[in-house]
């Protein structure tokens, strides 16, 4: 699986937390890899899900950070697609030092295009920007 496949598996798992209780958790992320069309190697899988704890551990530091840099956007205002792509890309820019700030902005913004709405691309890349 590649990088962008593998962001994409950490975005849907890391939406999950916007409907589930933060003790469902560990069923929920057992059932997203039954799902067929998440279905990932053994290694891809542990990739997926290191990450994706790593950023539920840090959530609610990231969140602080959005809502200093967001001037006007609250996270709880924000929709859950965007919230959670700001999330991820957050991370990466931030604690993931494999991962350049251009490419981490770059690969929100894509997957915004593709999971978001029509504003989402442009509002997704006006925050990042802030945290270039």
């Amino acid at each position: 699986m590649g990088r962008r496949e593998l962001r994409e598996q950490i975005f849907k798992l890391l939406f999950r937390i916007e409907f589930n209780e933060k003790n469902e958790m560990p069923e929920q992320e057992e059932l997203f890899f039954q799902e067929e069309e998440n279905a990932a190697s053994e290694k891809d899988e542990q990739y997926i899900l290191k990450k994706y704890q790593d950023i539920v551990s840090k959530v609610d530091v990231i969140d602080e950070m959005i809502n200093e840099t967001a001037k006007g956007w609250e996270t709880s205002r924000m929709g859950k697609v965007d919230l959670t792509l700001i999330r991820l890309a957050v991370y990466e820019i931030k604690y993931d030092d494999e991962i350049p700030t251009g490419v981490a902005i770059n690969e929100a913004v894509e997957l915004a295009k593709k999971f978001g709405q029509d504003n989402s691309p442009s509002f997704i890349n006006g925050i990042l920007a802030k945290f270039a």
